[in-house]
């Protein structure tokens, strides 16, 4: 008889007919492994889900403490059913993984998001040898080439330094992107207040007490409009839209995002200083991921799949779409 395979794409997200379970399913079910807390990977109503500490944490700050009956840590290799998994750092936010799943003498890694760029506020990328790569697609085109934090956080200084009578309203989403500006900004040596908007507090409090360093930090309603000037507030670019950004001296606005590196995209929000800063990999380090683990198939899911196919086919490697359920994260 047949051995089942290992993973299969079904509606609900991967799943693994050994272990009976999916991996970042798109809606509820009975047990879940979660590779990150971005709700584009972790919903909640799954009656178990596995993940790292640090991402259930962050699913019961998101979601309450209800989000699922039953938590588990994962903590070295697990045998579920006739499969084992493994959790292993993914670079992308803090808490994220890529899972391994290792049965009937292959290995499938899953990376969810990832990124080779090293930040202070999550553990690095580790290549992990397997069979099968999951890799996501998002900036997954030639063009997207993402400079090094460092220049897109000298630019944010030098824009500081030549408008002291403005604000800079920064637009980051409110978990990973948030708190890696602010601790790029630290390392960088900005060690003023930071005014932060209501929504980044908890997030921000929870990187905090995992030992990283995120300097004083205040929030954003504090204060009178003129006390503003000069300063950096970072806020969800969705409160630009509100009455909330009408409290800052003629503000800079800026957001932290790959997607910057379009320039439409810019116009389109307004941003009058585009920051190229991603938690996902850009082309060159999502081909060379692919070259260092050289795997026997890639799958390929959540964004461009069709010119990393491409890509897969002229470097003669086997690769499929999955065409899961997924979305840009446009405020990545």
């Amino acid at each position: 008889m047949a051995r089942p395979p290992l993973l299969i794409p079904r509606p609900e997200g991967l799943y693994c007919p050994g272990g009976d379970f999916f991996i970042d399913p798109a809606r509820p079910v009975a047990r879940a492994l979660i590779t990150h807390g971005h709700s584009d990977h972790a919903r909640p109503g799954h009656g178990a889900v596995m993940a790292t500490r640090e991402t259930l944490d962050i699913m019961a700050i998101r979601y309450g403490e209800d989000f699922t009956r039953s938590r588990h840590i994962a903590d070295g290799a697990i045998t579920i059913g006739g499969v084992t998994v493994s959790f292993h750092p993914a670079g992308h936010i803090l808490g994220s993984a890529q899972i391994a799943v290792t049965g009937g003498g292959c290995r499938i890694v899953v990376s969810g998001d990832y990124a080779r760029v090293p930040t202070p506020t999550c553990a690095r990328f580790e290549p992990v040898p397997c069979d099968i790569f999951v890799t996501e697609a998002t900036f997954a085109l030639p063009v997207f080439r993402h400079p090094p934090p460092e220049t897109e956080i000298a630019r944010l200084l030098a824009s500081v330094a030549a408008f002291p009578d403005r604000s800079h309203l920064i637009g980051a989403y409110a978990l990973g992107k948030a708190q890696r500006l602010i601790a790029a900004l630290r390392q960088a040596g900005w060690d003023a207040p930071i005014y932060i908007h209501g929504a980044l507090h908890q997030l921000c409090d929870y990187h905090v007490a995992q030992g990283i360093n995120l300097g004083d930090l205040r929030p954003a309603t504090e204060g009178k409009k003129a006390d503003f000037a000069g300063t950096i507030v970072i806020a969800p670019p969705s409160a630009f839209a509100t009455a909330w950004a009408q409290r800052f001296p003629d503000p800079v606005i800026g957001f932290a995002s790959g997607w910057m590196q379009v320039r439409a995209r810019a116009r389109q929000r307004g941003v009058e200083l585009p920051l190229i800063l991603s938690d996902h990999v850009d082309w060159p380090a999502l081909t060379a991921t692919i070259t260092e683990l050289d795997p026997a198939e890639v799958w390929i899911t959540h964004g461009r799949e069709d010119a990393l196919m491409r890509w897969c086919e002229m470097t003669q490697r086997a690769a499929r779409p999955l065409h899961l359920v997924g979305y840009e994260d446009d405020a990545e």
